[in-house]
């Protein structure tokens, strides 16, 4: 593994939060003369700056990745002091196979007339200075190649090209490679990898044959993680090795990062606990007594830190953290459903820099369509929320179960070779939450055609879980209110996006279906204040008038009567997740979406034109 050279990349950094969402260990990022791939967090210098103290995620990682402890850190920032202690994310050169751009390239005559262009295939070891040297002692730069091998646990690896052409011809193994390519076509079957000695090639289509092992069987090699920290690969229902498959380095599922967030809600210890977190990393974190404390607040840091607390409170706080009490277990979504609803008035303190503060907006008379559906708006002035990175995987993106959990059984690639810690970022937002009435819902669910519907789409997601050979055990149907209240989020973010002066893919969402309650939280948040200017508490002064809209654009889709009859069962359009949802109406921007716009029905919430009687809200 080539480590790409301690300097500033031309054309920028990264962003603290792009490392979380995009760029975190283990992806590809193209620079302007090679591709690296991100190092893994044992490969980060500088982390340590900045502490992040959040319980109620730490405890849920604790549990879920079964440690005994976890810590967060965000990101570290690039220091401009060259005098300062080394910070940063390291990154390898990969991959380490590149094309050399030939100027003067050889045409050669193919099947039905085609020309191939042809260019040398070469390793990095064979590099000069990072140039590729001709025959007549040229240099010309090269580009990395843009196809690389990966399997489904998250191992990714160069392309064994030597053995690739071995198939078709008997030469020796440090012979040149050339890539041959049509002009007229960019397709795997006009792609050939040709031995140079006896001009011998293969088909490059062949390494996207489905159930052959053209690429051979994962080595389970981690490059971001080092040259020595290979594992066993094989599939966990069954044991057998992973065979590789082919990724396009360049393509949009060749990493998807796991992430699980939580918004921070107020405690009555609040001000106690961000005090001890300011110093708890450095000087606090060992103490054995509370002798230790009233040693360590002599130093003038951690005395104004812990400014207006006992020696005896601080003690306390430090012992929870180095022996989390156990509690009982409620989900992410629960606790956060159980607080909003827990609101008389207001909730959390008002003030410039605080995490939470929400208030109750009173409901005087609601229009005919909401009556007895909508029970409460909250105004969320301020709020925070904390994501953590805590794996990723390529091919098929795990998203979280309804509740805000991770996922069981995932093929969660690790981050570093040991976990410790993971790290995260704080956003800071405002929003709407909005609850609705569970007798309502459940009347609603007994109707006889919502049980059809229902139905429709429980067979469509069982064709989905069968086709991505996920047991039943692992995923379970959300059912019909989270699948309702999922459309309609999607709705009322495309019409409050209209006016409140943020764009859609700004606005994100929380789905609360389960026995605490039913409920949409529609969210801003941004590592800055950008996320905090107001315009979703205006919104949210009328949202009555949002949701009369949301519904309105919900009845006709610009595909309708085709999107409003489709059925999750259709093998020909092939969306089993997908009643009547279509880019012309529920489909939004992926960043805003916590499903990644699947399981949606806009004929759970209004009536279509397919009228399918299965509407939750009346017409207005």
């Amino acid at each position: 593994m080539v480590k790409a050279k301690k300097q500033r990349p031309v054309g920028g950094q990264l962003r603290q939060s792009q490392v979380l969402s995009t760029f975190g260990p283990g992806s590809m990022v193209d620079l302007p003369n090679q591709s690296v791939l991100i190092g893994g967090l044992n490969h980060w210098e500088g982390y340590k700056e900045q502490l992040i103290y959040e319980e109620r995620l730490q405890k849920v990682l604790c549990t879920k990745l079964e440690l005994n402890q976890v810590k967060l850190y965000a990101p570290p920032v690039d220091s401009s002091d060259p005098l300062a202690s080394p910070t940063g994310i390291s990154a390898f050169i990969f991959p380490t196979w590149f094309v050399a751009q030939v100027k003067d390239s050889v045409f050669i005559s193919g099947d039905n007339g085609k020309s191939y262009q042809t260019r040398p295939l070469v390793p990095y070891k064979r590099l000069i200075k990072g140039q590729y040297l001709t025959d007549d002692k040229k240099k010309v730069p090269v580009v990395p190649v843009r196809f690389v091998q990966a399997c489904l646990n998250g191992h990714i690896s160069d392309i064994d090209w030597y053995a690739f052409v071995k198939n078709v011809c008997n030469c020796r193994f440090n012979t040149q490679l050339w890539l041959d390519e049509s002009e007229l076509s960019n397709d795997f079957t006009d792609i050939f990898i040709r031995c140079g000695s006896c001009n011998e090639r293969r088909p490059f289509s062949d390494a996207t044959i489905p159930g052959s092992a053209p690429l051979g069987y994962c080595k389970g090699e981690r490059p971001w993680l080092g040259s020595n920290a290979s594992e066993v690969c094989c599939n966990p229902d069954n044991g057998n090795p992973e065979r590789n498959r082919l990724l396009v380095r360049s393509a949009s599922n060749a990493y998807f990062p796991q992430i699980l967030s939580v918004i921070s809600l107020p405690e009555a210890d609040a001000d106690l606990k961000d005090a001890v977190s300011v110093v708890y990393e450095e000087f606090l974190q060992y103490a054995e007594s509370q002798e230790d404390i009233k040693r360590e607040r002599r130093k003038e840091r951690v005395a104004n830190a812990l400014e207006g607390f006992s020696d005896q409170t601080i003690w306390e706080e430090v012992q929870k953290r180095q022996n989390p009490p156990e509690e009982a277990s409620k989900t992410i979504k629960q606790v956060e459903i159980e607080s909003l609803l827990s609101t008389d008035e207001s909730l959390g303190s008002d003030v410039p820099q605080g995490d939470f503060y929400a208030r109750t907006k009173p409901i005087s008379e609601l229009p005919p369509f909401l009556e007895n559906k909508l029970e409460r708006i909250v105004l969320v002035h301020r709020l925070k929320e904390v994501m953590a990175l805590v794996g990723f995987t390529r091919f098929e993106a795990a998203l979280q179960d309804i509740d805000g959990e991770l996922s069981i059984g995932v093929r969660r690639a690790a981050l570093d070779l040991e976990s410790t810690w993971f790290p995260a970022i704080e956003n800071r937002g405002e929003g709407i939450f909005l609850s609705f009435n569970k007798e309502a819902i459940k009347d609603w669910q007994l109707k006889e055609p919502v049980k059809e519907q229902g139905n429709k789409l429980y067979q469509g997601f069982v064709k989905w879980r069968r086709e991505k050979g996920i047991k039943e055990d692992k995923i379970k149907f959300p059912g019909l209110p989270y699948i309702m209240l999922h459309s309609l989020s999607h709705l009322l973010i495309t019409a409050v996006s209209l006016d409140c002066g943020y764009a859609a893919s700004s606005i994100r969402e929380r789905i609360y279906a389960g026995e605490s309650g039913y409920g949409i939280l529609l969210f801003t948040g941004t590592t800055g204040n950008e996320g905090t200017l107001g315009g979703l508490i205006e919104a949210g002064a009328k949202i009555e008038q949002y949701l009369s809209s949301a519904l309105e654009l919900g009845r006709l889709c610009s595909n309708d009567p085709v999107c409003a009859e489709h059925s999750p069962e259709n093998q020909q359009e092939n969306r089993p997740l997908h009643g009547s949802a279509c880019h012309g109406c529920l489909l939004i921007a992926e960043t805003s979406c916590e499903r990644r716009n699947e399981l949606l029905d806009r004929s759970l919430v209004v009536n279509t034109v397919a009228n399918l009687n299965t509407a939750f809200f009346l017409d207005s």
